[in-house]
């Protein structure tokens, strides 16, 4: 097994590990591994750099401007990924942008937010995490954040930076991963960060108690295949860097799956039917043995499909 195949499959536990945990304090009390967490740090060129930790992939620009910022992992996770970004750049983060409001892409929010760094997100972002939340496939109870983790600048479709030379377009998908997803487009340095609308290599979680869908997360894909090439770089919210072939091999998966199961709603199959049925077994070794087993995932895709 290879060193990045290795650390998928670490980290991938441990994010499912926390998300399952009802609130922060319970992850940071019954999780002690955050101390062993080391942030691994890519350069994808152009001052951009792609961070893997514990939780969702991080994207970092650096330059004259100051530091942006692509999601920030866990609370506890924060002096160790600021310690990676001074390895980058002595700026300041200015902006930290959250591309949906799951607790391992807003955990640091916090944190952030009393260092002084303006954060962003979709309207629904801050929706979510301004009021105690739920998500059903877990069957978890998610606490409001508090004040100062909240984005401060919110938008509905679109908003832009233009910083440390870049063009920064930040273009919301709709009923995705949630119903705030983003992805983050740096168009001269041909970098896209997916968040969670690409989970690069294996099976994603769908929230469909956040109005998440599988079509959405297809949309999604189309989308940034519309506009990429064969030397794009692709971040995932979770597993490896892609390229335009791993997100097109990500896109078929999550169509045959969908297909599939659709078929055996139609025919009045139910979900425990689906289950014993195992109608993906074509694909659960490849895709489902680092992070949602194949049948968390026939659960998370019946919540996902077409209502």
């Amino acid at each position: 097994m290879n060193k990045s195949k290795l650390l998928m499959i670490t980290f991938m536990s441990l994010m499912l590990t926390s998300v399952l945990s009802v609130n922060a304090e319970e992850s940071d009390k019954a999780d002690d591994s955050f101390q062993k967490v080391e942030i691994e740090s890519i350069d994808l060129g152009n001052g951009i750099y792609m961070l893997m930790g514990k939780g969702g992939n991080i994207g970092i620009s650096v330059g004259d401007d100051g530091v942006f910022m692509i999601d920030d992992q866990f609370a506890p996770l924060t002096p160790k990924i600021k310690s990676a970004i001074k390895k980058l750049s002595d700026k300041p983060i200015r902006f930290m942008i959250n591309t949906h409001w799951h607790y391992d892409h807003t955990g640091g929010n916090e944190n952030l937010g009393n260092d002084g760094v303006v954060i962003v997100a979709h309207n629904n972002v801050r929706e979510r995490m301004s009021k105690d939340g739920f998500i059903e496939a877990f069957n978890k109870k998610i606490p409001a954040s508090p004040k100062l983790a909240l984005p401060v600048i919110t938008f509905n479709d679109t908003v832009n930076f233009h910083l440390n030379n870049l063009d920064i377009n930040v273009i919301h998908q709709r009923n995705a991963h949630t119903d705030g997803d983003s992805i983050v487009l740096f168009k001269s340095a041909n970098v896209i960060h997916m968040g969670d609308t690409f989970f690069n290599g294996l099976y994603p979680f769908i929230d469909g108690s956040s109005k998440g869908s599988v079509n959405g997360m297809i949309k999604a894909t189309d989308y940034v295949l519309a506009i990429s090439d064969d030397k794009t770089k692709i971040i995932p919210g979770h597993g490896p860097l892609g390229d335009r072939k791993s997100l097109k091999e990500f896109r078929s998966m999550l169509i045959i799956v969908r297909d599939r199961m659709q078929k055996l709603m139609d025919q009045g199959k139910t979900l425990d039917e689906i289950i014993t049925l195992k109608p993906n077994a074509d694909f659960d070794k490849a895709w489902g043995e680092t992070f949602l087993s194949p049948e968390m995932f026939l659960k998370v895709l019946y919540s996902a499909m077409p209502k």
